[in-house]
């Protein structure tokens, strides 16, 4: 992965077909989006049960871009390797999952992986500031973390501005991950953020046999996001 700060959009596969993974990655990366994003949740850290380890090695194949595995599990450091092993390019785990948040990004940076931390709504900023070294990605939760489809929580984009500042010319990602559309990128774009995670605002009104309002989508996030 080379670092930019260009608008990257990452279509999350929970909104997705579970029945045709391979056909719906191949779909929304022909279709130009930027990275494949994951969402792991074991129905504890959040009130929501998704996918393990042999689902994202069975998908890994059919990622021709970056897989962005997003664990919104707790305890977190022991399912690390598992993840890396499955093929995931970066791995995010939350700040409030465990005690030892240092030692988690180590963790992922060990396993080969690029490391994100993500924050949930509640969660200042400053939550980061001693880890701004040891991290390539940091993750704003702009809904409360569980399910897709939630309402976009305006307060966060002070957050990402605040987050724009902290990071300086450190190459880190701002990833939003909630309620992105058309609407909502343009605000947390300005303040910062390059990695825009979006579900439904990417699969509505497509499947693989009519893939072309995934382009129409993610070519809608990205020209709102940008200006162009």
């Amino acid at each position: 992965m080379t670092f930019d700060r260009s608008i990257k959009i990452a279509p999350s596969i929970l909104s997705a077909d579970f029945a045709n993974f391979g056909q719906e990655i191949a779909a929304i990366e022909a279709q130009g989006c930027d990275w494949v994003h994951v969402d792991v949740m074991d129905g504890h850290f959040v009130p929501n049960l998704t996918f393990g380890p042999p689902l994202c090695a069975a998908i890994r194949p059919h990622i021709k871009t970056v897989m962005d595995v997003h664990l919104m599990i707790s305890p977190v450091d022991q399912y690390i390797e598992a993840y890396a092993a499955a093929g995931a390019d970066v791995i995010t785990a939350h700040a409030e999952a465990g005690p030892h948040t240092h030692r988690t990004m180590q963790a992922i940076r060990a396993s080969g992986a690029k490391a994100g931390l993500a924050l949930n709504p509640a969660t200042p900023p400053e939550a980061v500031e001693y880890l701004l070294d040891m991290i390539d990605l940091v993750c704003v939760m702009t809904v409360n973390p569980g399910f897709g489809g939630q309402k976009f929580i305006h307060s966060q984009v002070q957050k990402v501005a605040r987050l724009r500042t902290m990071i300086g010319d450190r190459e880190i990602h701002i990833q939003i991950d909630g309620g992105v559309t058309p609407e909502t990128a343009p605000l947390v774009a300005r303040a910062g953020a390059d990695v825009l995670v979006a579900g439904s605002a990417v699969f509505k009104g497509g499947s693989v046999a009519n893939p072309a309002p995934y382009g129409e989508n993610i070519r809608a996030i990205r020209s709102a996001a940008t200006g162009v």
